[in-house]
C-alpha cells in the first residue's frame, strides 16, 4: 500500500511540526543540561573526571527530567484528544 499524497498544505503543515518538535527537544535538552549540571557538579572544578557521586546525581536527574517529559507527553496527547 502507498500512502496518498499530500498537498503542498499538508507537506508545510508536517514541515511546522517536525521544526516545532526539534526546537522542543532542543530546548528540553539545553535546560535539563543546565539543571542537572548546577545541581550536580560544584562550581569549583577539583577534578578533570565526574566523581561517582557526580555521576549518579546526573544519572538521577537526566532520568527525572525524561520522566517527567514523558508524562507531561502523554497527559498533553490525551487532553488534545479530548478536544
Amino acid at each position: 500500500m502507498s500512502m496518498p499524497q499530500m498537498d503542498a498544505a499538508q507537506q508545510a503543515k508536517l514541515q511546522l511540526m517536525q521544526e516545532m518538535e526539534i526546537e522542543m527537544m532542543s530546548d528540553l535538552y539545553s535546560r535539563m543540561t543546565q539543571a542537572c549540571h548546577k545541581k550536580c557538579i560544584p562550581p569549583k572544578y577539583s577534578d578533570a573526571e565526574l566523581g561517582k557521586g557526580e555521576s549518579v546525581c546526573l544519572d538521577r536527574c537526566v532520568a527525572k527530567y525524561l520522566e517527567i517529559h514523558e508524562r507531561i507527553g502523554k497527559k498533553l496527547t490525551a487532553m488534545s484528544a479530548q478536544d
